[in-house]
């Protein structure tokens, strides 16, 4: 395993590789020959239908006769508003909204915008189209309210949302809420649902535009020197069996460690035990106040950016960071594609781990993460 010091390429030249032998329960990391990872979707919950509300332009909406069968689960023009009967209403307090446009026209001819709400358990689910022209915070409050008492919600705590472009209507809809918005791409219940109904909705909807491109496509800007406070010393690519970061997730709350978790039995993602994960492991000797800076983003995804030979780090919505570099030659390259080849393999689940030092067993922070695609709409 090859151990880098973690360093900007504007601040300092590339550091030099240094040789280091892991004797923690982080193991070198070795390309996969097998990776048993599977998405297994989760089992569709009854859904509860309703006919949209006339309030909001109901006849700008392309919903033609036709559509009107007994079998309304099966049609791609209804709405849905679900709450899972075992779940108890006042436990979901966090919400993932998009509120953007669909590959869809109206009998106007004008694309019809969507409002799709979920919690990161999928046991809150509701979908709501609407007309163009009344795209606002005023309407997407309204909407905030009208979830919450037609289900017997509390209002949020916070709402996570993905698209830079909304930023501004949801944070003021949010704001005479008292709800806190969030920006981030760990919205991944989200993600995952949006990608299913392009497929099992939106497709099959009368008003379709197949190689419609979306609206509010998501950023990926240039990656932006890294803070002062997010800076570690060294940094070494790692593996761990699945087992391991199972049971490092479960101490992020015994130990009050600074990290993240995803529960991936919810997002519907089966991984065997014995599954090696790839992941970053980043060492410091102010590794406490370093976690404690990074637990206050929302830390996405990690990359091995081989043409830059460097590891760039994503966070909120659309902040990249240079998190570290290392010199460039057929060894380092080998190793960063290697890493980011079982990244992929592994459908994007990889960690990062902070540390007081790479030969410790104990980590002060450490953060479970998915790398998914955006969503096709």
């Amino acid at each position: 395993m090859a151990t880098l010091s973690l360093n900007n390429s504007t601040r300092k030249n590339s550091p030099t590789l240094h040789s280091h032998k892991p004797v923690s329960k982080f193991t070198s990391f070795t390309k996969p020959t097998k990776i048993s990872f599977s998405f297994s979707g989760k089992r569709s919950p009854k859904l509860h239908h309703f006919r949209p509300n006339s309030s909001v332009s109901e006849s700008s909406l392309s919903v033609p006769k036709e559509a009107e069968t007994d079998d309304i689960e099966d049609d791609p023009t209804q709405e849905l508003s679900y709450l899972d009967e075992e779940t108890d209403p006042e436990s979901i307090t966090d919400w993932e909204l998009d509120f953007c446009s669909r590959p869809i026209l109206d009998i106007r001819g004008k694309k019809v915008w969507e409002l799709v709400v979920c919690d990161s358990s999928l046991s809150l689910q509701y979908t709501k189209y609407y007309p163009n022209n009344v795209i606002n915070s005023i309407t997407l409050k309204d909407s905030i309210v009208t979830i919450c008492d037609n289900l017997g919600l509390p209002i949020p705590e916070k709402i996570r949302f993905f698209r830079s472009q909304m930023q501004t209507i949801i944070a003021k809809a949010c704001k005479e809420l008292g709800i806190k918005p969030i920006p981030s791409k760990r919205c991944l219940s989200l993600f995952l649902w949006l990608e299913e109904r392009y497929e099992t909705v939106y497709t099959r909807h009368p008003g379709f535009q197949k190689g419609s491109k979306p609206l509010l496509a998501l950023d990926n800007p240039f990656p932006m020197e890294l803070p002062d406070n997010l800076f570690g010393e060294r940094w070494a690519f790692v593996q761990l069996p699945f087992s391991v970061v199972r049971e490092e997730i479960s101490s992020l709350e015994t130990r009050f460690a600074f990290g993240a978790s995803l529960d991936l039995d919810l997002l519907g993602i089966e991984v065997d035990d014995k599954t090696l994960i790839p992941g970053l492991a980043v060492a410091s000797s102010r590794a406490k106040p370093l976690a404690a800076w990074m637990n206050g983003l929302e830390v996405c995804s990690i990359e091995a950016d081989t043409a830059r030979a460097a590891l760039i780090l994503s966070v909120g919505i659309s902040t990249r960071y240079v998190y570290a570099t290392y010199r460039k030659n057929p060894v380092t390259t080998s190793e960063a594609e290697a890493w980011e080849g079982a990244k992929k393999t592994c459908g994007g689940l990889h960690f990062l781990a902070i540390q007081e030092d790479l030969d410790s067993d104990d980590c002060v922070g450490f953060w479970l993460l998915l790398d998914l695609p955006p969503p096709p709409v």
